[in-house]
């Protein structure tokens, strides 16, 4: 059982939702970036997005490329994003870590290099979103081989036939993008999520996290409501790009996960 899992089996238990929060590994700068994730846990973080910056992020809409963009520009690399979750790990060995982005690093690291760093890291799951089932050999099989959760994204273009080799080997959770579009771009609406959730549950016999589009505590809560969790990404990264203290960025993450365990 990964941390991954235990996780959402305690909050199982204990009838409560999952609050997800991405950062932005090294953005603004690698200590502000390593400050920020270790005081997201006291803010009530369930699991850890922690994103890989690259070169051409595809999904992402302008907040996440350009807190991308400075990261890169101070010296971030995968190597350095691994170093970032060793130093969260003095701390902290039980909330899980997520470490998100592309293939092209991981690729240029080599994949079994890559997986043992990671673990040795102290990485628990992987959202890597450009690479499809199809390329399941790639990374996301080797992933599982090493106890790594490999959780697949599925979206509203989604459909029926497509969902059962979605799920097939994800593991962890699924993270239901709850818009048509990129990050940032429009807001969630409950009543289209909930009837997806129910789907997308019974497909995998996973957790559905939702996230895209969830910005205020009461789209968290509301979110949350039809959902086993919720994550929030670019209204965080937005408030460490205008320059808040990490006391603020926190502060305002805290309104978001009481959103969400309320519901």
């Amino acid at each position: 059982m990964t941390r991954i899992d235990a996780k959402f089996a305690a909050l199982k238990s204990q009838g409560r939702k999952a609050f997800v929060s991405y950062i932005m590994a090294g953005d603004p700068d690698y200590d502000t970036s390593l400050e920020v994730m270790r005081g997201l846990p006291a803010a009530g973080v369930d699991v850890i997005e922690l994103g890989l910056p690259f070169t051409d992020p595809m999904a992402d809409g302008p907040t996440i490329q350009l807190a991308g963009q400075r990261a890169l520009d101070g010296g971030m690399t995968l190597r350095r994003t691994l170093q970032m979750a060793t130093a969260f790990r003095e701390d902290d060995d039980t909330t899980p870590i997520v470490l998100m982005g592309y293939y092209n690093p991981i690729y240029s690291m080599g994949v079994s290099t890559f997986l043992e760093a990671a673990k040795t890291a102290g990485i628990d799951g992987l959202i890597i979103v450009d690479l499809p089932p199809e390329e399941d050999d790639e990374l996301c099989l080797p992933a599982q081989a090493a106890d790594l959760n490999f959780i697949r994204l599925a979206t509203p273009t989604t459909d029926d036939k497509r969902l059962p080799r979605v799920a097939q080997n994800t593991s962890g959770f699924v993270y239901y993008v709850s818009i048509t579009g990129i990050t940032g771009s429009a807001e969630a609406e409950a009543t289209d999520v909930g009837p997806e959730v129910t789907r997308i549950q019974k497909a995998s016999g996973l957790p559905v996290i939702v996230g895209f589009g969830v910005n205020t505590p009461e789209k968290s809560r509301a979110i949350a409501g039809v959902a086993d969790g919720v994550v929030v990404g670019s209204a965080i990264v937005a408030r460490i790009a205008r320059g808040d203290s990490t006391a603020d960025v926190l502060a305002f993450v805290k309104t978001l996960s009481d959103g969400a365990h309320s519901a």
